[in-house]
């Protein structure tokens, strides 16, 4: 595809309306948005380990519209460790400015945007189930989502988004030591089955397993 055809599908790109709740979801989560001009316009880039095949299949289908090469094998070699994984690569187009503006603060540092009330609906929170959530354990029969890009602060208001939004309890719990303290947001025994009455009808197949508490 030439430059210039790639430059006028850019322009009638759009974003429906479950592509947007599928996006939340994975910005929430592993999900990222790069801007090439600073700010102006911003591609998303989906790369999970090869295991997650499947999983980075059902995200394509959804944004293939946005997408000039299908998802590929992208080896990578971490010291003397060589990973393995799959992903793809949106076009980069203005459309994506309002979620990189909202999820991403001026350092490009990852955020919970002050609107995330507004955007998070019962798939978004489904998707990032997905990437980020698992079971607690068979002995508490809930759920943790394992929220490592994210400050205490900002965890603080996606619980109090969920309590007010979706009537989820939840408690913040620590994670590691010192400078490599991270947190996770823990879903109350109380607020299990609710939670899992929502995500439930969303919840790929492949990702059944993180919902079996026992």
């Amino acid at each position: 595809m030439y430059s210039k055809e790639i430059e006028e599908k850019k322009k009638k790109l759009k974003i429906t309306l479950p592509q947007k709740r599928v996006l939340v979801g994975l910005l929430l989560g592993d999900g990222c948005l790069v801007s090439p001009n600073d700010g102006k316009t911003y591609r998303l880039q989906i790369e999970y380990s090869l295991k997650q095949k499947n999983y980075v299949n059902w995200i394509y289908q959804v944004f293939k519209d946005w997408v000039r090469t299908p998802p590929r094998v992208i080896e990578k070699k971490i010291g003397d460790i060589a990973y393995r994984n799959y992903g793809f690569t949106t076009l980069s187009f203005a459309g994506l400015r309002f979620f990189g503006q909202h999820f991403y603060d001026s350092k490009k540092r990852k955020r919970v945007p002050k609107i995330i009330k507004k955007l998070l609906t019962p798939e978004g929170l489904a998707v990032w189930f997905m990437d980020d959530g698992s079971r607690k354990s068979k002995r508490h029969k809930t759920y943790n989502i394992h929220t490592l890009n994210f400050s205490q602060k900002d965890l603080r208001f996606l619980q109090k988004v969920l309590r007010e939004k979706f009537k989820i309890k939840t408690r913040i719990h620590r994670q590691g030591k010192y400078k490599k303290m991270r947190w996770r947001i823990y879903v109350m025994s109380e607020s299990a089955k609710r939670f899992r009455e929502i995500i439930e009808p969303f919840v790929l197949p492949s990702f059944r397993y993180k919902l079996d508490t026992g």
